[in-house]
């Protein structure tokens, strides 16, 4: 059936409410037959039509439960955030209570790093075996168990236990969350869901330096990992309550559902990891994550102490900066998404439309390289929140890659083969920073190196897919 007989029904028969009515007036020609959720969706040829026409013909009963969604994943974002960056906030207090130089400071991030790149490589491949509803539930239950065994730790050793257990389960958050992501949105509107989903690390870092010295003072800084790791647990309640894929959701319209699916449909057979690892556009991906979440990594675990070393903040003075940094990097994880998916629906090609908000992206970050040298701490401030925000906005269009050349079904495993490079970066990033800063006490190579991160980057990305082709799975 055609969409403009859909678009008939949706406008001449406001009456029919019931789901039933509504499936059997819009896709059988005959309500004698019976018929089932996955009968309703249309074939890919005529599904691929739909288009804006589909979107505009039922706004009126369109609905907005992929929204809910995203907010959930957001959610989930954010607590995983809180988790690793308990470390970053309390990295003086430990220093100076466990006698830590900067080097070991850094083993503790590496240990972090080691066990995040096999996780990536492994949650990856557990998301797309068990699905994203069970994959992520489990992570959940894990990494929120060994965050709060942290606060059992009193050596260096034992941090180091509780970081190599977090860093194996906390990568599920991204293959899962971009699975969800292809799961519940058309390929137009997934580089804005993954830029508000991937706030969420900018929330997480936000909260975090707030609540955990408010914490510290009236509990100690034990009580901070047991605190912010229990919060998983009511979470986890809530995403198996609400999480289904669309199909199998009873609270997803009929109009709403034939929009996610409005993109042509793919075949459903499983993609070898030896396939994967054979295309250019896998190691697209893997080298922008390489290149780039190192940098995030720094500003995660670094850039608090950086705030009390270089410009004399207490540990209950970091909170406010730290918010404005995560504040302007929120506004860019979103905007980033946003400049993509207007470009396309303004008739830019998908290619185009990345690459435009990647570059501009990339050119954004660039004077962070004067933040050590700044005198005035907002000063600081202002140019590692605008760097922050960039990298948001071009991990957002970074992430969006994969769904963008990949089928769903790779989506989960290319990611965490992506996550794992960027994890191996983050890894050589501690061991540089850690003996800069311990060597020299200057961040001018971090920074300069953060500010060039990008741009190399984005060259690689565009030298292996120069048109974002799709990539030849089977």
């Amino acid at each position: 059936m055609s969409s403009q007989v859909l678009l008939f029904d949706a406008r001449k028969k406001p009456e029919l409410e019931s789901r039933g009515e509504l499936q059997r007036s819009s896709l059988s020609m005959d309500p004698s037959q019976p018929t089932s959720r996955s009968d309703t969706l249309p074939p890919a040829a005529e599904t691929a039509n739909l288009g804006e026409s589909a979107a505009t013909g039922f706004r009126f009963r369109l609905g907005y439960f992929r929204w809910v969604i995203c907010a959930l994943l957001l959610l989930g974002t954010t607590k995983n955030y809180m988790d690793r960056q308990v470390l970053g906030v309390l990295k003086v207090t430990l220093q100076h209570d466990f006698h830590w130089n900067e080097i070991d400071f850094a083993k503790l991030v590496k240990a972090f790093q080691a066990t995040y790149a096999l996780g990536m490589l492994v949650m990856g491949w557990l998301v797309d075996r068990v699905g994203t509803r069970l994959g992520y539930a489990l992570a959940m239950v894990f990494w929120s168990v060994a965050s709060m065994g942290t606060s059992l730790a009193n050596s260096l050793g034992g941090f180091a236990m509780s970081r190599y257990a977090l860093g194996f389960w906390e990568p599920a958050v991204f293959p899962a969350s971009i699975k969800a992501v292809a799961e519940w949105f058309p390929k137009k509107e997934r580089a804005l869901a993954t830029g508000i989903f991937n706030a969420g690390t900018n929330i997480g870092a936000i909260v975090t330096p707030l609540i955990v010295p408010w914490i510290v003072v009236h509990w100690g800084w034990r009580a901070a990992f047991v605190g912010i790791g229990a919060i998983g647990f009511v979470w986890l309640a809530v995403w198996l309550l609400i999480y289904r894929t669309p199909e199998d959701h009873s609270w997803v319209s009929k109009a709403e559902l034939l929009y996610i699916r409005s993109d042509p449909q793919e075949a459903g057979r499983k993609i070898k990891w030896a396939r994967l690892v054979q295309l250019r556009q896998t190691w697209a991906f893997a080298l922008g994550k390489f290149l780039t979440d190192p940098i995030w990594w720094f500003y995660l675990f670094w850039v608090p102490g950086f705030l009390q070393d270089k410009h004399g903040l207490a540990l209950t003075g970091i909170g406010i900066p730290i918010m404005v940094i995560y504040l302007i990097s929120d506004v860019g994880s979103v905007l980033g998404g946003w400049i993509s998916s207007s470009l396309i629906k303004r008739g830019r090609s998908v290619n185009a439309a990345r690459k435009v908000a990647m570059l501009l992206c990339a050119v954004g970050v660039i004077p962070v390289v004067f933040a050590y040298r700044v005198e005035s701490t907002w000063s600081a401030v202002l140019l590692i929140g605008l760097a922050a925000a960039c990298h948001q906005g071009f991990s957002a269009n970074l992430y969006t890659l994969t769904s963008d050349m990949f089928p769903a079904r790779a989506v989960g495993s290319v990611v965490g083969m992506g996550g794992m490079a960027g994890a191996i970066g983050g890894w050589f990033i501690a061991d540089v920073v850690g003996h800069v800063l311990e060597w020299t006490g200057s961040y001018m190579i971090p920074f300069a190196m953060a500010g060039v991160a990008y741009l190399v980057a984005l060259g690689a990305i565009h030298v292996l897919t120069p048109r974002l082709e799709p990539a030849r799975v089977e």
